[in-house]
């Protein structure tokens, strides 16, 4: 679909992240994080596998430890697709991180030490060509930046990255990614606008620690969606006290509500109402689940309403309308058949397999 005002999305330098490119107008990125320890190997290859498998594009882990960076050489010999390390505190763990191949780097410079831990970082990543991404948020901003403004005052994550960059710039390194993460969706909203204004870097967006997987992922769809449909935004993380599939699962849907991705089944459904004669709801989640894997785009709707069903419908690739023991096959908005109810979930599984040429779930 064509929109008439399609989101302008803001000018930011292309930054190279292994396979993937983000800024510069490539499309948004799907980030996650593992929650197995890294020390760990198995369990975490593993884990980042299924992270890709579900639609993630850059996988980050954590590296608590040097038994933890010790391992990363491991992990990367069995992982040929984006990973990040995420750093705090000893800069040495960045620099096996480096070392080791992997793709990013996260830190956040005021908590590396002294300046010269942080040059000494980004000597690595420029000789080995790999980027860092500046990650403030709500646990590190300074304490200066506090007293002078507050933890949910925009101002002090613009001033904090600000401060951030100028030192890995002095340090002769601008191959950065930023974040500015609040746990407050418009002290968010309003620091990524701030930064905006101030560099042309790629952004890293999401709210951190949003919370538990219905109310985090709630909340990170009003805020992650609302700075992106203003055109900020280069790679996005649901933030959730989940299993992480969900964040992506979550990410992948934000976007597609955000006209940013068109991918896979995208399952449009009423919301029910008096008229409603048939179990919509349950059919409706069946269709979601059964085409979860299909990567082709389809706009799928499931209505119902015999009589509406045709016209809300419309926008719609292929769908279905039913009530009273009768269905409609619905592409386009012109009804193509008349089924029974009872056949209805078969039926517009088999229309999409046809039309995507890829097997649903049964």
């Amino acid at each position: 679909m064509e929109l008439s005002y399609p989101i302008k999305r803001r000018k930011s330098k292309a930054v190279k992240i292994g396979e993937v490119i983000i800024g510069g107008g490539f499309p948004v990125a799907i980030q996650s994080m593992t929650t197995a320890d890294t020390r760990d190997v198995k369990a975490t290859v593993s884990q980042i596998n299924q992270l890709f498998e579900a639609g993630c594009e850059i996988v980050r882990i954590s590296v608590l430890n040097h038994d933890a960076a010790n391992q990363l050489k491991n992990i990367r010999q069995q992982v040929e697709r984006p990973l990040v390390a995420d750093i705090h505190f000893q800069y040495k763990l960045a620099l096996k991180a480096i070392k080791a191949g992997f793709d990013k780097i996260r830190i956040n410079p005021g908590n590396i030490g002294a300046e010269w831990k942080v040059r000494e970082v980004a000597k690595a990543a420029k000789d080995a060509g790999v980027p860092i991404r500046i990650g403030v948020n709500s646990g590190s901003l300074p304490k200066d930046l506090l007293e002078k403004f507050s933890s949910d005052d925009p101002q002090a994550f613009a001033e904090a990255a600000m401060r951030e960059i100028t030192t890995f710039e002095d340090a002769g390194f601008d191959d950065i990614v930023i974040s500015v993460k609040s746990t407050n969706t418009q002290t968010t909203f309003w620091a990524y606008h701030m930064l905006a204004e101030k560099c042309d870097y790629p952004f890293h967006v999401g709210i951190t620690e949003a919370g538990t997987l219905e109310t985090g992922s709630i909340k990170s769809s009003v805020g992650i969606g609302a700075i992106l449909m203003t055109g900020i935004g280069d790679t996005i993380r649901v933030s959730l006290s989940a299993d992480p599939i969900h964040e992506v699962r979550v990410a992948k849907q934000i976007l597609t509500a955000c006209n940013l991705k068109q991918e896979g089944i995208e399952v449009i459904s009423c919301p029910t109402c008096g008229r409603c004669q048939f179990h919509l709801i349950s059919l409706a989640e069946a269709i979601e689940k059964k085409t979860r894997l299909i990567k082709t785009h389809l706009k799928v709707a499931v209505m119902g309403c015999a009589v509406n069903g045709p016209g809300e419908a419309a926008a719609a690739d292929i769908g279905i309308a039913g009530g009273d023991g009768k269905g409609l096959l619905i592409k386009k908005g012109e009804i193509v058949r008349h089924v029974r109810e009872d056949e209805l979930e078969k039926t517009l599984l088999d229309e999409i397999e046809s039309m995507t040429g890829e097997k649903t779930e049964r």
